[in-house]
């Protein structure tokens, strides 16, 4: 999801969260700043679909939970309010104070990657969600080639990088025993040199 220019004023967080509310964009909140989010490509659908429903079945038979970007995370420490592409819960599921719509214990986040917003998903984004203490596992996938990204926890608290870049490779989420291969995270894809001309 691509962040576009930030509001110029400080809002409270009961105004960010009226606002929400009522708005027919989401935005993304952090310290009192609003950064009202922008639409994904077709392509940054149809990955968040494909490995939003293999999560699903895949993590039936376990205690752990899928939810797409209509769930907001808030991660506490940072002051941030913002909408993963897909979080992964495993146990109960913990909310912010008074609210149903509003997450804050993910042990896994991906995140689509989108030319606008690739540098913050790697770097603040990520600074930001290891604040989280139940987060073990990030997955950046590239929309635009075969290329992920899986940042995974060790028992050390230290995190490690696996480049997956061809379409036999697996990504292997550990915290919940999970696998899919790329070519099937990819399978609806369309790339740019196979977009009819109009």
């Amino acid at each position: 999801m691509a962040v576009a220019v930030k509001q110029e004023m400080i809002y409270s967080l009961e105004e960010y969260l009226a606002q929400e509310e009522q708005a027919e964009m989401r935005s993304e909140f952090y310290r009192g700043e609003i950064f009202a989010m922008t639409g994904g490509s077709a392509n940054h659908n149809r990955i968040t679909l494909t490995l939003a429903s293999a999560l699903n079945n895949g993590l039936a038979d376990l205690p752990c939970e899928v939810f797409m970007s209509d769930v907001r995370l808030l991660v506490k420490r940072e002051e941030l309010y913002t909408y993963p592409d897909i979080m992964v819960i495993c146990g109960s599921v913990e909310y912010a104070p008074k609210r149903t719509d509003t997450v804050t214990n993910p042990v896994a986040i991906i995140e689509v990657l989108s030319p606008s917003t690739e540098s913050y998903d790697r770097g603040k984004k990520f600074e930001f969600y290891r604040a989280l203490e139940t987060f073990r596992e990030y997955v950046l996938i590239d929309q635009q080639r075969v290329y992920v990204e899986h940042y995974r926890m060790r028992d050390d608290r230290q995190w490690v990088l696996s480049i997956l870049d061809d379409p036999d490779d697996e990504l292997v989420m550990r915290t919940f025993n999970f696998a899919v291969p790329l070519d099937s995270l990819y399978q609806r894809v369309v790339w740019e040199n196979e977009v009819p001309e109009q």
